[in-house]
Parts: C-alpha cells; structure tokens; sequence
C-alpha cells in the first residue's frame, strides 16, 4: 500500500492566514462553477455532488454554495468562464512540478506562472514534458466509523479502489482519476460518510529531500506559485526524509 507524503503533511499542518482562506473560497467557488456549468443539479450531477462536498470539507460556508447554484440555474451569460489548465516543468534542483489552474484567462495565467518557474531557477516545460513521472488518481478520504481496517479494505475493493490506507479516524483510497465520481457515489451508497474526493498528480518515484537548504528553497518556489491568483495546487515530485 502506498504511503502518505511527509511533506504533504507537514504543508497541510501550517497555520492557513486569511488570505489563504480567501483564496480556499474562491477556488471552491471556481470548481463548483465548471462542475455545474453543464448541469446546475447536484441530484443528477456526479461531479457537482462532489465539488460540493469538498467545498463543506474545507469550511465554505452552505451560503456561498447557494449562491453559486443560484447564478448557475440561471444560466448568468455574462459570468466568467472558468477551464482547468494544467502546467508541467521542472523548478529548484530540477525537480519535476506540475501545477493546476482555474482560469477564466490563460493569457494571463500563463506568463505569471512561467515567470514564477523562471525567477527560482526552474523552467516552464510544454505539455507532455514530466507528467510521465506522475500518476494521475483520484484520493477519497473517508470516516472510519465504527468499521475495522477489514471491513473498510473489503468496502474499498468492492467500490472499485485500486488502493486502500488505513489511518486513525479517517482512511484513504485511491482510484483512478477516470474512476473518481463512480467509486466516490459508490461509497456513499454504501453508507461510508466522504470527507473529501479530489484528483491528484502524485510522483512515481518522488526525490527525496535531505539537505534543509534545498528544501527551503522548494518550499519558497511553492509558496509563490500558489500565491498566484489563478494556481489551484501544486504537485511536487519531492519528500522529505
């Protein structure tokens, strides 16, 4: 089974200041508005049921939800119209990055995220150019409940995980990434209560970091990029000893 990034970790048990927090929201904001672009209804909308979701994981208030559900029933012409850009390179120490954009202008996102790879000594890349070095899957996290480590792998394999990590209070599947919204309703068919379901880029075979002043470095080309209006995460293809 495969093992959780300590980097990952150690990101996520930062203190989020409030500008991180705006830009939680807005991202939310973006995912639950190219979700439900095609189909305003979380009942018959697979993908909406799960942006929405994920957006109560992260505290967004159910006002800001119905707000946005409201514009899209309308069907507003003149809302912005958000894609997901995906950009790969390589940035400090020629580690291999892949970040992710929510956009409603690419001629603007584009140039702020090479410039960012640029100024740290890194390189922007074309498509196609690391994303060979990851695997991209779909990661569910879920309440463990009552159920033992058993119960929840056999509940995993049934809804079609391709891995299953057992944690204290919540556990961890992965699925493919084309598989994601069908084992995510799956689950929730079978009484399994989601904490979140998203889509991650996660290395094959990820560097591992063991000099401070390299990751030092890392950790401030990561901060600026996701200090980026438009950047929704950011991949790295590193971890810590």
């Amino acid at each position: 089974m495969s093992g959780h990034s300590k980097w990952h970790s150690i990101k996520h048990k930062k203190a989020i200041t409030d500008g991180q927090r705006s830009k939680v929201l807005t991202k939310h904001a973006k995912l639950i508005t190219i979700a439900g672009r095609s189909d305003p209804s979380p009942d018959t909308n697979s993908p909406l049921r799960t942006a929405i979701a994920n957006a109560k994981a992260d505290n967004v208030p159910g006002t800001n939800i119905d707000r946005i559900l409201k514009k899209l029933s309308g069907a507003d012409k003149d809302a912005a119209q958000f894609i997901e850009t995906v950009y790969e390179g390589f940035g400090p120490h020629g580690i291999p990055f892949i970040v992710t954009a929510l956009t409603d202008n690419v001629n603007r996102t584009f140039p702020e995220i090479r410039t960012t790879f640029t100024r740290y000594g890194g390189t922007l890349g074309s498509s196609g150019s690391v994303s060979f070095l990851f695997d991209h899957v779909g990661i569910i996290q879920i309440q463990n409940g009552k159920k033992s480590e058993d119960e929840l792998f056999e509940l995993a394999v049934g809804a079609g995980a391709e891995d299953f990590e057992f944690g204290e209070g919540n556990s961890e599947i992965v699925t493919s990434f084309a598989n994601l919204a069908k084992v995510r309703d799956e689950l929730v068919r079978m009484g399994i209560v989601i904490v979140k379901a998203e889509p991650q880029y996660r290395p094959k075979d990820p560097r591992v970091i063991t000099d401070q002043t390299q990751l030092d470095q890392l950790e401030k080309f990561i901060a600026a990029i996701e200090d980026l209006e438009d950047v929704n995460e950011v991949f790295p293809g590193f971890d810590v000893e």
